[in-house]
This record gives C-alpha cells, sequence and structure tokens, in this order.
C-alpha cells in the first residue's frame, strides 16, 4: 500500500530555529516566539512529576499529547540544573531506560482500569482498592508513591524519539513510537532508517508501527524560478558564524578550532553523534568543510532544502521517501509563518490531488490519529507489558 505523506511543522520556542540569520528577514516573525498568538493556529525532573503533568495535559487536550524523548547534550544544560557536568553519552540512556521504565509504572499499573466510578449513589469517586502504589529503587531512580492523576485518555502519551547514534536506534527500536532524524541526504537517511526497523524487528515489533520523520525545509514558489529566485533571497540573510554555532553546540564541535577548507573529521564526543557522523562518516562520498557546512546550514540546519513549484517539491518529497523508506517529515521553516504558509497552500493541495495526504482529521486521540488501532499502546511495547505484569 503506498504510504501516506505525514507532515511535522518543525518549530521550538526560539528564534530563527533551523535557520539562524534567517529573523533579520523583514517578513519573519519568529521574534514573537514569546507571545501567545504566536503560536494559536525530561532527565532533569522527577519521573513522579512529569508524569503527573502529562497525565494532566493529555486529559485537558483529550487525548492530543506526545512525549519527545530527549537524553540531552549540552553541559551548558546540566550546569544550568547544578551538575558539574553531562552525564556520558550512554550513561545518559542508561538514565533515560530507568526513567521510561518509572513512569511507564505510573501511568500504566498504578489505576486499575475501573478503578474511577463516579457514582453519586454510593457516595464513590475512586475504589481505594484498585489504586496502586508503585515502589521503584533503582540506580538512578528510586520511588514509593501511587501516580495521583486518574488514566488519561492514552494513559501513556505518544512517544517520539530523536537519537539516530547506536545506542538511540536501539532505544528508539524498544521504545519510540514516532523517530525524528536528520541527515543531509537519502544517502545518510536510508541506512538509518533500515537499522531502526530492523532493531524493532529483532524486539519483536512490527518495525511499520514505528513512523519515522525525517527533518527537511521546503521553499515553493509558482514557478521554480519563482522559487529559486525566494531561495537566494532568504540566502542573503544567512549567518555563516550562527549556522556553526548551531551545528557546533549539536556536535560538540568546535568549528573555531577548524580551516575554513580543511575536512571535517568524526571525533567521538558527548553530543549529538548521529549529526556529526552525518557530515563525516555517513556519507563516504560527500567530504565536508567548515566552508561548505556554514553555507549548507544557514538554511535547514543539516537537513535537504527543497524548492520548485508544487509538483517539482511534491516529486522531491516522494522520492525521498522512496528512496529512505521515512514515513513523513519535520517541516522545518526558513521565515515564519511564510514557510508553512507557502506549504500549506502550494505542496499540500498537490499532495492530496495525488492521493499521497488526508483532505481532513481522524477522530480520536493522537494515537489514534496516527494508527488507528485505539488510544492505548498494546503489546509488545515495553508500557503495555508494564501494565499486565506489574
Amino acid at each position: 500500500m503506498t504510504k501516506p505523506v505525514r507532515m511535522n511543522a518543525f518549530v521550538m520556542n526560539t528564534v530563527a530555529h533551523q535557520s539562524p540569520g534567517l529573523w533579520r528577514h523583514p517578513r519573519d516573525r519568529s521574534g514573537a516566539y514569546n507571545q501567545l498568538q504566536h503560536w494559536t493556529s525530561t532527565g532533569y525532573e522527577l519521573p513522579i512529576a512529569f508524569a503527573r503533568r502529562m497525565s494532566t495535559l493529555d486529559h485537558l487536550t483529550e487525548g492530543r499529547v506526545a512525549w519527545n524523548i530527549v537524553t540531552g547534550y549540552l553541559n551548558s544544560a546540566a550546569k544550568g540544573r547544578g551538575a558539574a557536568q553531562i552525564e556520558g553519552h550512554d550513561d545518559r540512556y542508561a538514565i533515560a531506560e530507568e526513567f521510561t521504565d518509572v513512569v511507564y509504572k505510573l501511568w500504566e499499573a498504578s489505576w486499575d482500569e475501573d478503578a474511577v466510578k463516579r457514582s453519586k449513589a454510593t457516595g464513590t469517586f475512586t475504589d481505594p482498592e484498585a489504586v496502586h502504589k508503585i515502589t521503584h529503587d533503582g540506580t538512578f531512580f528510586q520511588l514509593d508513591a501511587m501516580a495521583v492523576s486518574e488514566p488519561s485518555p492514552q494513559r501513556t502519551p505518544v512517544l517520539f524519539q530523536a537519537g539516530a547514534s547506536p545506542k538511540g536506534r536501539d532505544f528508539a527500536a524498544r521504545h519510540a513510537e514516532c523517530v525524528f532524524i536528520a541527515g543531509p541526504s537519502p544517502q545518510v537517511i536510508a541506512p538509518w532508517v533500515a537499522d531502526i526497523r530492523a532493531r524493532a524487528r529483532a524486539m519483536g515489533r512490527d518495525p511499520a508501527d514505528i513512523l519515522i520523520f525525517a527533518e527537511i525545509t521546503v521553499i515553493p514558489g509558482a514557478t521554480d524560478a519563482d522559487a529559486q529566485a525566494k531561495l537566494k533571497d532568504y540566502q542573503t540573510y544567512i549567518d555563516p558564524d550562527g549556522a556553526l554555532a548551531m551545528v557546533g553546540g549539536l556536535t560538540g564541535v568546535d568549528f573555531t578550532e577548524i580551516g575554513w577548507d580543511d575536512p571535517i573529521e568524526y571525533v567521538e564526543n558527548n553530543a549529538l553523534r548521529s549529526h556529526l557522523e552525518a557530515i563525516t562518516t555517513a556519507d563516504p562520498g560527500k567530504v565536508w568543510t567548515k566552508r561548505s557546512l556554514a553555507a549548507y546550514a544557514g538554511i535547514g540546519g543539516i537537513a535537504p532544502v527543497i524548492t520548485g513549484d508544487a509538483g517539482t517539491c511534491a516529486d522531491a518529497l516522494l522520492g525521498f521517501m522512496e528512496a529512505t523508506d521515512v514515513d513523513g517529515f519535520n517541516l522545518a521553516y526558513a521565515v515564519w509563518p511564510e514557510s508553512f504558509e507557502d506549504f500549506i497552500a502550494s505542496v499540500v493541495p498537490e499532495l492530496q490531488a495525488r492521493g499521497r495526504y488526508r483532505t481532513d482529521y481522524a477522530p480520536g486521540t493522537m494515537r489514534d490519529k496516527l494508527w488507528g488501532k485505539g488510544a492505548r499502546l498494546s503489546p509488545p511495547h515495553p508500557a503495555a507489558l508494564t501494565r499486565e505484569t506489574t
């Protein structure tokens, strides 16, 4: 069966996000990220507080909440919470494994399905016998408490994960329902996708149940020439130093110590190893220098940029999916909100005309909308197994 194209708007509460200099563009409004109207259209806290917050959000949104499980990579973030330095790369995944184990127990096993009675006749709102204390005495977390929120529509939120290192792919294969990946070409992305699906199959999961999204930036125009003119306009606002600072923060590379035309080499560190692999070892046929990276990453980070009329952009997106087996894209913006408005106005109708993009929203929770198999996780996912065995 032909895959539908799935799209996420890739936005954070920051200026410019993946295109550091473009906040200066006269039509860009990303600087309003700290205002409510801008948004109208993890290991750093205790599991019980996080579980409660996510349950509350899942209730308030009627099951529309997801959790992007991020293990961290910045020393500055670790120091901001009082640590001397960030934990080692593999240690962070060990912490994440235990953290997920604890919150799964709180979401899935603390309250029985029929614990909430809401009986005015008997005066019983919750059956205390159906609410259970969770005990956990682990390496990183200790807990002796019951969940303080009744089960939300999804219980466990939809689980996203963004690691593409070997450890990250292993974690994704075990836990993730959706995976974010970023790389400059299908040659880099395709092996990661195949490896994640193979690992999921080895763990007893259906590889097709994991939806994988590749980061991409799309700059459409009325014609190919119009799109190219728009791209050239955007490129005049590229900030090379900002681009290198962004990629340096992600990869742990200090680009001030590298010559402009020297090749970038892989040196294992504590940052995002998959991002560093993407611009070093992942594609042996491509040699990246500081100069070429600064120009490339100025719009869209290390992910591809697609330009052209609606048909050209649709062809490129579908071709990328065919070449990599991804399920969709994290759509980054060059200019906010213009990039999204242009995509919606031109590329979405083209994909719909080809029968590759939805024409309406599916009912139900976020998990229902993505898979149409109900609001709750089912075996062999470890969260569902927690519900059955705890």
